[in-house]
């Protein structure tokens, strides 16, 4: 982006591709990445299970079976219950917020460039860096919480639990606000830590995009390897608290 000043560069770069207005804007640039990924994920696990063998297995089958090996062994070790869909969402979890969050190890100007050059104006690459996405996803695991608290406890025993603990009935208000605090507080933990963690590394690669090219590869490298780290982090961390807190929905106080 030749010609540009160093706000308009870190301006574009955090400008989403949208369509609509007011509340019902559309981040296009986060749907349609995030999408693309998961369905690759999906293609590519489904033509590694079409080509599975007992035999000498091929690089992608032992990669993708010390993955299940390892999600499984934590979904074992954290959830106490019998509810066979935590394992299959854990997987889906962390191979698609790993994937979302591996877009920003990609070259600054790469895809904005290419995007660029079809007529778009803007692109941002990291869907996880979009609290919009962050937000959304949390949300779906509290609304997956309500409903595990509710089919394994029943209305009456989730009613007991928020009215009566941990205090007794007889502080009952103060009981229910706890509750509320606490149940609250889960999906918008667990959105905005991926999001800030994200929109900080995006921010990072945009700033040293803007050094001379001599210092972007030595910086950036270096970046970039601890990034990984993170980024893999990011992904454990958000599979790993809904597991936790679909065991703890399930189980009783």
């Amino acid at each position: 982006m030749a010609g540009t000043s160093s706000s308009e560069y870190i301006v574009h770069h955090l400008t989403h591709l949208t369509v609509g207005q007011g509340f019902w804007t559309l981040h296009l640039d986060t749907l349609i990445i995030s999408w693309l990924l998961g369905g690759t994920f999906l293609l590519g696990a489904y033509l590694v299970a079409r080509r599975a063998t007992a035999g000498v297995p091929s690089a992608w089958q032992n990669a993708i079976e010390m993955l299940l090996e390892m999600i499984n062994k934590q979904v074992v070790d954290t959830y106490h219950g019998k509810n066979k869909l935590i394992a299959p969402l854990a997987l889906t979890i962390f191979v698609w917020v790993f994937l979302m969050n591996f877009m920003d190890l990609l070259p600054v100007d790469l895809l904005p460039m290419l995007a660029g050059w079809l007529g778009v104006g803007y692109l941002r690459v990291v869907p996880t860096a979009d609290p919009n996405l962050t937000l959304a996803m949390s949300l779906s695991v509290f609304l997956l919480l309500l409903w595990v608290n509710f089919a394994s406890k029943g209305f009456w025993g989730v009613l007991k639990e928020v009215t009566c603990k941990p205090f007794g009935i007889w502080l009952m208000p103060f009981n229910v606000f706890l509750r509320i605090i606490e149940e609250l507080a889960k999906p918008v933990s667990l959105g905005l830590r991926l999001f800030g963690n994200m929109y900080a590394g995006e921010l990072i690669f945009i700033l040293i995009a803007l050094i001379p090219w001599w210092g972007q590869w030595p910086l950036g490298g270096l970046w970039a390897i601890f990034h990984i780290l993170i980024i893999t982090i990011q992904a454990f961390v958000f599979m790993m608290l809904t597991i936790v807190y679909l065991s703890s929905a399930e189980s009783s106080h």
